[in-house]
């Protein structure tokens, strides 16, 4: 009977340890409402990098945050910036399709197509109003081919949603006195309903903007995400892209671990990078772009763009 007992408390106490340790487990999950985006970056590679510093810069009039030396990174608008790569040091080489726009968002449109043009910028498609959508815009071309798409959110029920978000994000003025509000990085799928699956029930985004063969979500303040239908877009789809998308975040190792759990590949681990100078990871989505994950050390290299993200708050 002693025997039986010291048997029985045993196991009580094994299935005790076993619950307690799954509540454990249970705690440390991470709650995806808990993860915030402070935000967003979209790298681009090249192969004559000073060219596109140049031009981004100097053309363009966007302000330089970060250099690395291999990489020069530009704010373009409050919560939202573009970094310049050299090929040979970066993830991606410039023979990858360009399967990326980046869209400025800004109510000068018309002011940004004169001045471009008279700066000898090439377009891909002149300045127009679309006859299926609310916007107005123009399509051009950075100095090794990226799409750069400037365009006008008018005023209408399908639009609602991103422009009170925009009017809660007041414009950038860049170095040659023209405006932008906001960015979308527009990305280019063959299966767009798994895209808007893995955007909202993964990441969390929220849509904004819903044009039937494109979609925009939420990101950051000013930084936003568009999925758009491989089929009727400026770009088709490829399987390999050169182009990472960047999230830049306080809460980076709550993130690392939450996609985890989530199932999602990583590329490589948690780590150090670019000589201490910052903390990242790069996934996949369903489409195969790099999803970044970033947070800046503190150095002399990071300390505008810290300052920068931290006003945001």
């Amino acid at each position: 009977m002693k025997k039986k007992c010291v048997f029985i408390t045993i196991i009580l106490l094994v299935v005790l340890m076993v619950n307690n340790f799954a509540l454990e487990q249970k705690k440390k999950a991470v709650n995806r409402k808990d993860l915030h985006i402070q935000a967003n970056m979209v790298f681009l590679y090249y192969k004559n990098l000073p060219a596109a510093i140049n031009f981004y810069e100097k053309v363009l009039g966007l302000t330089p945050v970060l250099d690395y030396g291999f990489a020069k990174a530009f704010r373009i608008s409050k919560s939202a910036f573009v970094c310049l790569v050299d090929e040979t040091k970066g993830m991606h080489k410039t023979s990858e399709p360009k399967t990326v726009t980046l869209s400025f968002i800004t109510e000068e449109v018309d002011d940004w197509y004169k001045y471009l043009t008279a700066k000898g910028v090439k377009m891909r498609s002149p300045l127009k109003s679309s006859g299926r959508i609310p916007i107005r815009g123009f399509v051009a071309c950075d100095v090794e081919g990226y799409l750069l798409e400037f365009e006008t959110f008018r005023e209408h029920d399908q639009n609602k949603k991103l422009l009170e978000r925009l009017a809660k994000s007041p414009a950038i003025t860049m170095s040659n006195g023209l405006g932008v509000q906001g960015n979308v990085i527009w990305l280019y799928y063959k299966d767009l309903e798994q895209a808007q699956e893995f955007y909202e029930n993964v990441l969390g985004a929220q849509l904004l903007v819903d044009q039937g063969f494109a979609k925009v979500y939420s990101s950051s303040a000013s930084g936003f995400i568009g999925l758009v239908d491989e089929a009727k877009g400026l770009h088709r789809f490829s399987k390999e892209k050169s182009v990472n998308i960047g999230f830049f975040t306080r809460e980076l190792d709550e993130w690392y671990e939450y996609l985890l759990q989530k199932g999602l590949k990583m590329r490589g681990p948690l780590e150090e990078g670019v000589k201490g100078l910052v903390r990242a990871f790069v996934t996949y989505d369903p489409a195969g772009y790099y999803l970044e994950f970033d947070k800046f050390n503190p150095h002399k290299k990071n300390e505008l763009i810290i300052k920068i993200l931290e006003s945001n708050r």
